[in-house]
């Protein structure tokens, strides 16, 4: 690369300086072209998806008669339409929150196992097959989860209904599992793949010379992964959950196979019914005429936007954690 050297002003008594100013290759500005233009592109294109969800949402939302936000209803093919996310709110919430309830800690614990403790003969086959579940199609969980969770999951909702069904979140009164705890359950299945992946890689960057200076003081295993490993990891196991959330909150086709839908909203997890945002978009956009579809996107316009503040308050999260963290080691 071609420089000019300029020279620069300095306080008297210190040395000078030189400012080398770098005219530029054609690669270079090449390069920097395709940047820029794919991150512009990239913006267009989100603020395209808000401008067309939120312009449709506003059609729907102008012809509902019930109270967008608060009513327990999904009636869009009868006149005047009356429709409200409330249960799918609830659901898409608690679902998502129980899946990383379930999923985080065991994601975390493998990864500290495979990049800490097992062996390499181990390590290796045990990473392998754990990235191999983030590639099986979302409908094979779902097929799964119908076919064999549900029928094994009664034992489990007759244990927890005689030890903690006094919470009222707990109870069961029978029947077929097909609740929002199953969703959460397979749904926790489904994300454990990414948030161990990305975890794995995140401890596989701390500095060796901070474990051995651990290790020489006289720590034990335990003791270097709590105050080395852990620490320096805590903004990458949050953006790992944060990918996680992500696909939890917007699965679609596994969440469909497995629940069984209703708009009321029960205190107890483990009775039937419930719905989430991606799994009433799927269900019902088939036989929905104009108005439906133009609810149904508002009902997408609400899940986009928790997406958005999900992600939002994760990265406010890395960022106030980061000096922390000891990347900057």
């Amino acid at each position: 690369m071609k420089t000019d050297i300029e020279p620069t002003h300095t306080p008297a008594g210190s040395p000078p300086r030189l400012r080398t100013r770098s005219t530029g290759r054609a690669g270079d500005k090449i390069f920097l072209g395709l940047s820029r233009g794919s991150g512009i592109i990239l913006l267009v294109i989100m603020a395209a998806i808000a401008a067309f969800l939120t312009y449709r949402a506003v059609i729907a939302i102008s012809k509902d008669e019930a109270n967008f936000l608060t009513a327990f209803e999904w009636n869009t093919g009868t006149e005047p339409m009356r429709f409200g996310i409330a249960v799918l709110a609830y659901g898409t919430v608690i679902s998502s929150v129980i899946a990383m309830v379930i999923a985080v800690p065991v994601a975390v614990g493998i990864a500290l196992f495979i990049s800490h403790y097992a062996p390499r003969r181990l390590a290796t086959p045990v990473a392998y097959v754990i990235d191999l579940l983030a590639a099986v199609p979302s409908i094979v969980y779902g097929l799964w989860g119908a076919l064999f969770l549900v029928p094994h999951l009664t034992g489990l909702y007759t244990w927890l209904d005689e030890y903690l069904g006094w919470t009222g979140i707990f109870s069961y009164q029978g029947g077929a599992a097909r609740s929002l705890f199953t969703v959460g359950i397979l749904l926790a299945i489904m994300i454990l793949p990414i948030v161990t992946s990305v975890s794995r890689e995140v401890f596989r960057q701390v500095p060796k010379m901070h474990e051995e200076a651990a290790l020489a003081l006289g720590a034990t295993r335990w003791e270097v992964v709590r105050m080395s490993v852990l620490p320096f990891g805590r903004s990458g196991i949050i953006s790992a959950s944060m990918l996680g959330l992500g696909r939890a909150l917007g699965e679609t086709m596994a969440v469909a196979t497995v629940l069984s839908p209703s708009y009321l909203i029960d205190a107890s997890l483990l009775d039937p019914g419930g719905g989430t945002f991606a799994q009433n978009i799927a269900s019902h956009f088939k036989e929905a005429n104009d108005n439906g579809r133009d609810a149904l996107i508002a009902s997408g316009l609400v899940l986009f936007v928790i997406t958005l503040l999900v992600n939002g308050a994760a990265r406010m999260i890395i960022a106030r954690r980061k000096e922390y963290s000891g990347a900057a080691a």
